[in-house]
């Protein structure tokens, strides 16, 4: 763990998905990021140990791709680690789906199809009292680019918001473990980066509407992963507190 201000292990999937706003957002609130390039071949640790918590970034293979993607396992298996441990976790877009399977959920296809948008932030009663996601008003647009989803809950999870198809939007993995289905570190470049023509109107709605509005849809976006922050040194602080 960290010996003076606190940082997190922020894993990294692909090139198209970079830490963004997270690495900035995270350093308002006094915590460090270490981004590991996972798809690099570098390995990944079993468990927390120089690091107060945890970010899994998103990524265009499937939660359960091992077989061309063997850092995916041992992914899973740190993050299962790190939210049994009461360590702060938190997964985006892939990263939230490996952490479902992880701790025993599914995950598939969207039975409804990709999505290539921005969509209200459908907080459920549990969603707008939880420690990290009360900090997103509800309502707030997010950026969804998936094709996967979470179809099934890990037992003791809680649904923390809902998509407008009633798939599962952000979920509470762990008593500091969490999981957000949409983007809240994007800006343009990186969704204009993503955009390749598969979903076309989607895309460029999507695309327009960032354009024109960015700066004020990012505020939010920014308050969530401050959040994440600060539940991140205050766990670092009970850590220490404990080991004296």
């Amino acid at each position: 763990m960290s010996s003076s201000r606190p940082r997190v292990l922020v894993v990294r999937h692909e090139d198209e998905c970079p830490v963004a706003g997270i690495e900035s957002w995270l350093a308002d609130v006094g915590v460090g990021c270490d981004v590991l390039p996972a798809y690099q071949g570098l390995p990944v640790p079993a468990e927390l140990v120089d690091h107060d918590g945890l970010v899994v970034l998103g990524g265009h293979m499937g939660a359960d791709d091992d077989a061309d993607n063997p850092w995916l396992a041992p992914t899973r298996s740190l993050v299962a680690a790190s939210a049994r441990a009461g360590r702060p976790v938190l997964g985006v877009c892939l990263g939230h789906q490996l952490s479902a399977v992880a701790l025993g959920g599914r995950v598939t296809r969207n039975p409804h199809g990709g999505t290539r948008a921005l969509l209200p932030f459908g907080a459920t009663d549990e969603g707008l009292t939880d420690a990290l996601t009360s900090a997103l008003p509800a309502g707030s647009p997010v950026v969804h680019w998936n094709d996967d989803v979470v179809v099934e809950l890990p037992p003791s999870a809680v649904a923390l918001a809902t998509a407008p198809d009633g798939t599962v939007q952000a979920a509470r993995f762990g008593e500091r473990a969490w999981g957000v289905q949409f983007h809240p570190e994007v800006d343009l470049a990186v969704v204009r980066g993503w955009a390749d023509g598969s979903h076309p109107v989607e895309e460029q709605a999507a695309l327009g509407q960032l354009e024109a509005r960015l700066s004020e849809l990012q505020q939010p976006w920014a308050a969530l992963v401050r959040r994440f922050g600060e539940i991140v040194s205050a766990a670092g602080l009970e850590v220490s507190a404990a080991v004296r």
